[in-house]
């Protein structure tokens, strides 16, 4: 799954990873089971602070749209293709 953003964008970064992975679900390049990078891989590929990646999988999370497995990452559910509306 490729997530991209725009740091000049007024949309908070965080935002922009939730809405990133929820078009991929949307669009079907990304489906249930699906692993997320890590934490450390998203924000290094991304160039962004951990924490901002925290936040955006707590949203997903709280969303429906992942599910986090101790030890082992978080996953996509695999949830409908009404997530790329950004609610």
């Amino acid at each position: 799954m490729l997530i991209r953003i725009d740091p000049q964008s007024p949309e908070p970064l965080f935002e922009q990873v939730v809405f990133a992975v929820k078009t991929a679900v949307a669009r079907g390049t990304a489906k249930g089971g699906d692993r997320l990078p890590s934490v450390r891989e998203l924000a290094k590929e991304l160039a962004i602070n951990p924490n901002t990646v925290v936040r955006a999988y707590e949203v997903l999370e709280r969303d429906g749209v992942v599910v986090r497995r101790q030890g082992a990452g978080c996953f996509l559910t695999g949830r409908g293709s009404d997530l790329a509306t950004g609610e």
